[in-house]
């Protein structure tokens, strides 16, 4: 990360400029973990943005809610503060339509990624939020745990499976917390583990959760680390993970990864 512009001071521009936009290849983070162009998983990355603006054709500012849905097998990810750097450079412009700015930033968004990207703008006065949800299944948090790992520590999920006890479950837990390997700012995340196979201890995977807590490593790969290395110690027939991250500039990252199911619908919790 060395050669990164983005963590260091950054000047404020408010007149479009898609060079700000920084991608970051995506198997940097999978080649440490063994994936290769086979994906073990299918998924996407919701991306909802609440700091949003630009100005209509007589300068009256337009204010909007966007989503952005990245797939996984997409070449690269853009790291977050150069998007919200690049949505801040919109605000001094003026543009016809909501249509007319989705369209732009789809196609911005798509070179840098180098696949088909989801984009909707919702203005506010038109968005209906429902009351936050939850996410389903047991929550493991209240567990009492004896806790010494802060840095990712996979062997804790070794041994963590009762053979012959298969279940199908789901899991979540709100203390998943990491670092951006960027700025070094902590990322806060619920994290849901839901499967099919022999019984994971709940203490095991706790213990696991909460050993990313001095991790530095992006939104995106810590979701898929999660997944590869339940997949490989705890070998489940059927395995989903899925994290819904707090916000940070204004936005906010939520990875789904999946050997199963589809993607469930964008939906906002009570931290979010």
């Amino acid at each position: 990360m060395s050669d990164n512009p983005l963590g260091g001071v950054t000047e404020y521009v408010d007149q479009y400029s898609p060079d700000l936009l920084y991608p970051m290849p995506r198997q940097v983070g999978r080649g440490s973990l063994g994936i290769g162009d086979e994906l073990p998983f299918s998924g996407v990355d919701i991306w909802n943005a609440y700091e949003l603006s630009w100005l209509n054709e007589k300068g009256r500012p337009v204010v909007a809610i966007g989503e952005f849905q990245f797939p996984v097998t997409s070449a690269n990810i853009v790291e977050s503060k150069s998007l919200k750097l690049y949505l801040n450079s919109l605000n001094g412009m003026k543009y016809g339509s909501v249509e007319v700015v989705e369209s732009l930033v789809k196609g911005d968004l798509e070179r840098v990624c180098g696949s088909e990207v989801d984009v909707r703008f919702t203005p506010v006065a038109l968005v209906t939020i429902p009351a936050a949800s939850t996410l389903p299944g047991v929550c493991i948090d209240e567990l009492d745990v004896q806790v010494s790992a802060y840095e990712v520590e996979p062997t804790l999920l070794e041994n963590s499976t009762q053979a012959g006890n298969e279940v199908a479950e789901t899991l979540h837990s709100h203390l998943l917390k990491s670092n951006c390997p960027v700025t070094g700012q902590p990322d806060w995340a619920s994290v849901l583990v839901g499967y099919r196979g022999d019984k994971i201890r709940h203490e095991a995977l706790l213990k696991y959760l909460i050993s990313y807590r001095d991790h530095d490593e992006f939104h995106e790969h810590c979701a898929e680390r999660i997944f590869i290395d339940v997949l490989h110690y705890c070998r489940p027939t059927a395995l989903t993970v899925y994290a819904r991250y707090t916000r940070r500039g204004g936005l906010d990252i939520n990875p789904f990864r999946s050997n199963f199911e589809t993607p469930p619908q964008n939906f906002r919790l009570c931290r979010q």
